[in-house]
């Protein structure tokens, strides 16, 4: 019975740490596609979003040149 509940704890446990939200990698994709989609306010949105979540990640490079583009393109 004991075993049953740790087993049944831990796949809880398990679930909720999975569901953490957006990580760095899954908003730059999302901004890329909304890109493409010719959505370049909600784009630069999540950017902006990437940059103040996650500023030292890997994609924080690549988002601010994409975000200075799109700023360059609307003016």
């Amino acid at each position: 019975m004991k075993q049953t509940i740790l087993a049944l704890m831990l796949v809880v446990l398990m679930a909720v740490a999975g569901c953490t939200g957006n990580n760095a990698g899954e908003i730059f994709e999302t901004a890329e596609f909304e890109e493409l989609q010719k959505n370049h306010t909600h784009a630069a949105q999540l950017y902006q979003e990437l940059l103040e979540k996650y500023p030292d990640s890997k994609y924080a490079g690549k988002a601010r040149e994409r975000l200075k583009k799109l700023e360059k393109s609307q003016h």
